[in-house]
């Protein structure tokens, strides 16, 4: 943009199919040659050309950009420096600007909410990514500090507010909000509730929540409802305006952590009430050699049927040290090789795999809904695999309990790379488990250990078929 350009302001705002193909130009122009870019941007017409800096649609991520559909809640989950805070800036703009900047956009009264009134003005207001930040010259609103509020050119008005004050939205109403770092507010669901009362004008009120994930009921119950619509990235899709330096550093040292899921994957890592496993746990033992002389055991626990729905292929690859008495034995859980939607012959390709990989002594298969088909399916694929038959005789959670009790002794550690399988573990309660399906995982690594560990200790072993 020229700097006539950016003192004239962007002009009438494109028309929808002029931002329609700047929108389908996006997607291929940064992975072309100069010449194509250069080319592509000769041949848009001067009003194009003048607003594209201010067009979103042309630069954005797809986890930024609205859904489209019947919603009142959109919220962008991210790592951070996903790009969160630009999203919910621009979604502000495409509220309140209209084609012209005199003209009316859909909202005319925003809530601005932080966890602060000091956060919300430095992040949402005056932040590199923030409001001012991202409006057009002829689009941008003033800030008025002594009433904390944003007035653009037509007359829309955006309020900051605090999460630590939620009885100042008591009376105030709104046709759109955005909330930023909800999950992390001290004051989460009163200063939530309060907006929801105040987020009554217009025709359908909408509200956008940025933040990064975190256990809290307040965000847990809006995701379950119908009217909210998610996206979510990690840090890594904003990668071209980040350091690589600080991409290295994050990941090596919390890549593989609850807090690394949460803080750079953008995920949502919960933990049950009443868990047989506790996340801290497992991450205050996690280690990263297997120790010298580990006796490995692949156990595995197979599906009823194998196609799309089908529950997954438990498979779980543990190594145990049984040197001294049976009270100083521990494990390590190595891997998890667990698939799903697949084959009796795929999976057993699969075990067979893990089992020659890992250098395993032992094979276990439970075999109480596939009979002698289970062990066939294995000696198919390798005949000289030791593969032992085990039988389920008590329920799911009677048989983790034993298993559970190992790790509180503090005699189990976990590898890097389980999230899947310690995910299952964390929703295994006393009641049974808190997730969809069967924990297949967890079915496989209760096998592993019961084999290697509480068996062997009982001095009940015995080839063959056993009831456990």
């Amino acid at each position: 943009m020229t700097q006539q350009q950016n003192k004239q302001g962007v002009g009438p705002v494109p028309s929808t199919s002029t931002r329609r193909a700047l929108k389908s130009g996006a997607a291929w122009i940064a992975s072309e040659p100069p010449e194509v870019a250069e080319a592509f941007l000769a041949s848009l017409p001067d009003e194009a050309l003048a607003a594209l800096p201010w067009i979103f649609e042309f630069w954005a991520l797809p986890h930024q950009l609205a859904p489209e559909g019947d919603w009142k809640t959109w919220v962008i989950l991210g790592g951070r420096g996903a790009g969160k805070t630009r999203a919910g800036a621009e979604w502000v703009r495409s509220m309140v600007e209209g084609a012209t900047p005199e003209a009316p956009g859909r909202a005319r009264r925003v809530a601005l909410l932080g966890e602060t009134y000091d956060q919300a003005l430095a992040v949402m207001v005056k932040g590199e990514s923030g409001i001012l930040a991202c409006s057009p010259p002829d689009r941008c609103p003033r800030w008025v500090a002594g009433e904390r509020m944003l007035v653009w050119p037509n007359g829309a008005e955006a309020r900051l507010y605090s999460a630590h004050d939620p009885e100042a939205l008591r009376g105030p109403q709104f046709d759109a909000a955005w909330v930023d770092e909800l999950a992390k507010w001290k004051r989460a669901e009163d200063t939530w509730d309060m907006l929801q009362f105040g987020l009554r004008l217009g025709d359908d009120p909408r509200q956008v929540v940025t933040t990064t994930p975190r256990n809290v009921e307040v965000l847990k119950e809006l995701l379950a409802r119908n009217n909210t619509v998610v996206t979510s990235a990690p840090t890594e899709a904003n990668r071209a305006y980040l350091a690589d330096s600080f991409l290295a550093d994050v990941r090596a040292r919390y890549g593989d952590t609850k807090l690394g899921r949460q803080e750079l994957d953008g995920e949502l890592v919960e933990d049950m009430e009443g868990a047989l496993w506790d996340r801290a746990a497992l991450e205050a033992g996690r280690v990263t050699e297997l120790p010298e002389g580990a006796r490995i055991t692949v156990a595995v626990d197979p599906p009823v049927t194998g196609h799309s729905g089908s529950d997954a292929c438990g498979i779980v690859v543990v190594g145990v040290v049984q040197h001294g008495a049976p009270q100083g034995w521990h494990a390590v859980v190595i891997e998890d090789c667990s698939v799903q939607g697949v084959s009796a012959h795929q999976w057993a390709e699969r075990a067979v795999a893990a089992y020659e990989k890992h250098g395993g002594a032992r094979m276990v298969a439970e075999v109480n809904q596939g009979g002698d088909l289970v062990l066939d399916a294995v000696r198919a694929i390798d005949p000289l695999v030791n593969v032992q038959s085990v039988r389920a005789s008590r329920g799911k959670v009677a048989r983790a309990e034993p298993v559970a009790a190992l790790y509180e002794q503090g005699r189990v550690a976990h590898m890097p790379g389980l999230n899947a399988l310690e995910d299952e573990m964390c929703r295994m309660t006393m009641t049974g488990y808190q997730g969809r399906g069967s924990p297949d995982r967890v079915d496989a690594l209760v096998w592993a250990l019961t084999d290697g560990m509480i068996v062997p200790a009982r001095n009940i072993a015995r080839p063959g078929m056993r009831r456990i």
